[in-house]
């Protein structure tokens, strides 16, 4: 890709950066507390993956002890960040870039690798910030659909590669299905076509997994493979509100994304995620609730004999039967707040895990609405 100034670049991509604000403090269940769970006009908001039990109190804490550097520039405080993440995944500094969430790093990665009317092969049913951004600046984007199991069919991507194949993007653990692509399989599939594309690798709800000793792509990466592996802080630490991810590359598409990027995190989502990254106490409490409440969710769904996707995330994808803007409107009517429409499984209905009482809310209203 050629370099881009400034005006080239806001020109081309028809694009301008806000930095990420910070709203008020939510009361939620945290460890050792009994709070309220969030609602939304009195709706459990079991919508967007949204971890409903943070930050922690000591997230909060860090970031009240550090309101009044506020008035600094975030660079100051970054490269404390920026070592720990290394530090944490075994790679050299050069390796990571933070981001404004794993959505900036996505979006970036979707400019560089969407330009000139480059090809970019995702799943139909995945997340779709990356391809929808590289299809903004003019990428041609082929949409694979999933397997019968819900899963990323590798060999149609791999049939889909071809000369003008920039980047092939695959969310491990996937969203919005929840499933895990067999560790062999993906190593296979990453390093039999990294020289003739990028492998974009999201790995969002990475801690989410449940299977014992199941490695990140982060080790392709460190094995010099041309991969780039996507982490948030969104979710099992709970910070979706003050956006703060990053990317783990090689060092020459490290230097690529650094050019083009516009937001970055702000200071206070700096100190929360490093105070998050020290928080082993909550990060424990909430995959715990998660599995917890998750398992509330397929009781309920066995018990209805309603189909649904083992997840790996904190989320479920079950089949309705019936329209997802209808279930979606009985839901709300009951109080409850589910997933958008995933096309083209639009009888699916993902919902995410929310408090104890949220997901007893939900029980009851699956029950009314689907029982």
């Amino acid at each position: 890709m050629n370099e881009l100034n400034r005006r080239q670049w806001l020109r081309t991509a028809g694009l301008a950066g806000a930095l990420a604000t910070l709203g008020g403090f939510r009361n939620v269940e945290i460890p050792g507390e009994s709070r309220p769970a969030a609602l939304v006009n009195g709706a459990a908001r079991m919508n967007f993956n949204e971890n409903p039990y943070g930050p922690s109190k000591k997230v909060r804490q860090a970031m009240i002890d550090h309101f009044d550097e506020v008035c600094r520039y975030p660079f100051s405080f970054q490269r404390e960040l920026l070592s720990r993440i290394a530090a944490k995944h075994g790679v050299p500094e050069d390796h990571v870039i933070i981001t404004a969430g794993s959505t900036e790093g996505l979006r970036i990665s979707g400019l560089i690798h969407g330009m000139d009317e480059r090809e970019v092969i995702t799943a139909e049913l995945t997340f779709f910030a990356l391809s929808d951004y590289a299809g903004k600046v003019g990428g041609i984007i082929h949409k694979v659909p999933l397997d019968n199991a819900l899963q990323h069919d590798l060999n149609a991507m791999s049939a889909k590669i071809n000369s003008n194949t920039s980047l092939v993007f695959i969310c491990n653990p996937n969203n919005p299905t929840g499933a895990l692509l067999p560790k062999d399989q993906l190593w296979d599939f990453a390093k039999s076509h990294a020289k003739q594309a990028t492998m974009f690798i999201d790995e969002a709800y990475f801690d989410y997994i449940t299977e014992p000793g199941y490695p990140s792509a982060v080790e392709l990466v460190k094995e010099g493979h041309n991969v780039i592996v996507s982490r948030t802080f969104s979710k099992v630490y709970g910070l979706a509100g003050i956006r703060v991810g990053y990317l783990i590359a090689q060092p020459e598409l490290i230097d690529k994304m650094e050019g083009l990027s516009m937001c970055g995190p702000n200071v206070l989502s700096i100190f929360a995620a490093l105070e998050a990254m020290s928080d082993q106490e909550f990060y424990e409490f909430s995959l715990q609730k998660n599995a917890h409440n998750k398992n509330r969710i397929y009781t309920t769904l066995n018990q209805i004999g309603l189909p649904y996707q083992e997840s790996h995330g904190n989320f479920v994808f079950f089949k309705t039967g019936k329209p997802i803007g209808e279930v979606q409107r009985a839901f709300e009517a009951r109080g409850v707040l589910v997933g958008r429409p995933f096309p083209p499984m639009l009888d699916w209905c993902r919902v995410s895990t929310g408090t104890d009482e949220q997901t007893l809310k939900f029980a009851g209203a699956l029950r009314e609405v689907l029982g």
